[in-house]
């Protein structure tokens, strides 16, 4: 992908950078309004997971605008191999302790598996309890048409949505974990999938695993932001999994991951030090000690 040049730059960047979901100078919580109206500008943005307060509060200060309470935290922090284990109770949990950690990004927590494809009620009631219990700003949940009646029900009670189609993580049992969209059928179903939740009253629409060319169809065609994640550039916006992105993860990361630290060596280099330090009688000296 080539780079832009300072006057795409330019071009891309909104008019009042006051009001940039990323730089803007508002320190009052970040709303779907204000997603809205990034997309009129035609201004991207940049959205992260996030799963304590602390680590939220470096993407906070750091002005990432959207933080997702993704359940890729199975994956991440729960020791779990697919996110279809996650509860509720641990959703909110998370949820809430990232809540507790910002001041100004809107937090966007999932609904996990099993909380709302019962229907549009159970959705509902999950849906809820993020917004009571926990405090996030709106829920993602996956599908497209299947999941239409679930995001009219909340959009209409008054929970803001974030859909998300394309690889759903949550489906992994029936459709493992690749690229969605390929074939003139499979694009069909997605451009359907999209419309669908934008006509549901979806507020944005995460598109993970699409062919770059169909993800900037759909972002087109579209008057609600796109989130892509492997999708390309042309999206809205663009999400990654933090530990992905920071190095935190062991082994293989997927091909559209860019790792812009290695904290994992960081990490371990630091503890072993320590442990050292603590072998060899390096640590605690006197400066460390209490009297």
């Amino acid at each position: 992908m080539t780079q832009l040049s300072a006057a795409q730059t330019a071009q891309n960047a909104p008019s009042d950078g006051s009001k940039a979901l990323y730089g803007g100078k508002s320190t009052r919580r970040i709303t779907v309004r204000d997603i809205a109206l990034a997309k009129e500008r035609g201004e991207k943005w940049p959205m992260l997971t996030a799963y304590d307060a602390m680590t939220a509060s470096v993407f906070d200060e750091a002005g990432i605008p959207v933080l997702l309470v993704g359940d890729s935290a199975g994956n991440c922090h729960l020791g779990y191999e697919t996110t279809v284990p996650v509860t509720m109770d641990e959703m909110t949990m998370l949820s809430a302790a990232v809540v507790r950690g910002t001041r100004r990004a809107l937090i966007v927590g999932d609904l996990p598996f099993g909380s709302y494809q019962e229907g549009p009620v159970q959705a509902l009631r999950s849906a809820t309890r993020l917004v009571k219990d926990a405090g996030v700003g709106a829920v993602k949940l996956e599908g497209g048409e299947r999941s239409h009646e679930q995001i009219r029900l909340l959009v209409e009670s008054g929970i803001p949505v974030m859909a998300h189609i394309g690889l759903t993580p949550q489906s992994v049992n029936a459709m493992g974990y690749r690229v969605q969209g390929r074939g003139e059928e499979a694009a069909q179903q997605l451009l359907r999938d999209a419309k669908a939740v934008q006509d549901a009253g979806a507020f944005a629409v995460v598109l993970e695993l699409v062919p770059a060319e169909l993800a900037a169809e759909v972002t087109r065609v579209l008057h609600i932001p796109t989130v892509g994640i492997g999708a390309g550039p042309e999206t809205d916006a663009q999400v990654l999994v933090w530990t992905d992105m920071l190095g935190l993860t062991s082994g293989r990361v997927p091909k559209f991951v860019k790792k812009y630290a290695n904290l994992r060596e960081v990490m371990g280099d630091a503890v072993k030090e320590f442990a050292q330090d603590v072998v060899g009688g390096g640590f605690p000296l006197e400066e460390h000690s209490v009297h």
